[in-house]
């Protein structure tokens, strides 16, 4: 019997959204550790190139994943059919993904996916209704490089960033003297076509002045364009840190790392800020499932129909079972 072909060139597709992206690098992570000598590509989206270009488990980051037009989308095969790839795990499994696959035929190289017709079909008819983590854990098991794959719900490992946390030291986020203190950091914001899917910013404020007065920093991420919500925050706490439009994800996973407590919403910083490993508290709506998508780790998940009807108390009370407040109030 002839040996098995060896996988010396990789391409792994993940485009969007940020959240499901960060979910990804565990499986990222998993595919290095199957192929250590192979040369892996990611093909992703501009939003993540920086993030991508520090992570360990990639050679290459191309970010033409969503080409716009037929020109573009023309070239994107012609690239990837002429770097002969041996085998492609596709993390994105969507229509566009698809397309991928079937621009690249007759001769396809080994493709984990599900698109029709590929060599490596993830088969389990109940992967719709999985979570990320043990989607894609399940999608590689059936791939062959993970046999022992942690499939039950709750099982599958979260991401791993300490390879972010030891490129950079994150400064103080938040002025003090010799022992400043803790700080909570807070994720207003969210995507501005689900407005669903977020807290009101008035009741973040009043979280806010409650936990600056037990003694915590309160310090503000998200997008310039969400710069008005961490002024309204600052309306309850005049010190609360506006970092808004001024951290790179790098920057916000180690902000992360060293808070006290992260509250936000169903939203991309908040998956990657808890993949740090802080206490984090991460709000739903009925507009998601986190079932299918929640971020692991120390994570409290709150959810609400309507998530302007989820009362302060209830996030308060959550706050205090996760961390230790300087005022010693959850004694």
């Amino acid at each position: 019997m002839a040996p098995p072909r060896e996988i010396k060139k990789i391409l792994v597709i993940k485009l969007s959204a940020m959240g499901d992206f960060i979910l990804a690098l565990a499986a990222a992570k998993q595919i290095r550790q199957a192929h250590p000598k192979a040369r892996i590509t990611l093909l992703t989206t501009p939003p993540f190139e920086g993030l991508a270009k520090l992570c360990p488990y990639f050679n290459t980051v191309e970010t033409d994943g969503r080409p716009e037009g037929v020109g573009d989308w023309l070239a994107l095969v012609g690239r990837l059919r002429k770097a002969k790839y041996d085998r492609v795990y596709d993390l994105q499994t969507s229509s566009r993904s698809n397309l991928i696959f079937h621009g690249m035929r007759p001769f396809p190289p080994e493709w984990s996916g599900v698109a029709a017709g590929c060599a490596l079909p993830h088969r389990n008819p109940r992967r719709d209704k999985m979570h990320t983590l043990e989607r894609h854990a399940d999608q590689l098991k059936d791939a062959g490089i993970w046999p022992d794959a942690p499939t039950e719900p709750g099982t599958a490992p979260g991401p791993d960033v300490a390879w972010i946390l030891r490129k950079a030291e994150a400064p103080r986020p938040v002025a003090g003297g010799i022992e400043p203190r803790p700080y909570v950091l807070m994720a207003p914001g969210g995507s501005a076509h689900r407005p669903e899917k977020r807290w009101p910013v008035e009741q973040y404020g009043e979280l806010a002045r409650i936990l600056y007065a037990a003694g915590f920093d309160i310090v503000i991420i998200g997008g310039p364009q969400e710069s008005a919500l961490a002024r309204t925050i600052q309306r309850s706490v005049g010190k609360a840190r506006d970092l808004t439009g001024r951290t790179d994800l790098a920057r916000i996973a180690m902000l992360g790392a060293r808070a006290a407590l992260v509250v936000g919403n169903d939203t991309g910083p908040v998956h990657l800020a808890a993949a740090a490993g802080p206490p984090t508290i991460v709000l739903f709506s009925k507009a998601s499932d986190p079932i299918l998508s929640a971020p692991r780790g120390h994570v409290a998940v709150l959810q609400a129909d309507n998530l302007a009807r989820m009362p302060v108390a209830q996030v308060l009370q959550a706050a205090r079972a996760l961390t230790r407040f300087p005022d010693g109030s959850n004694a």
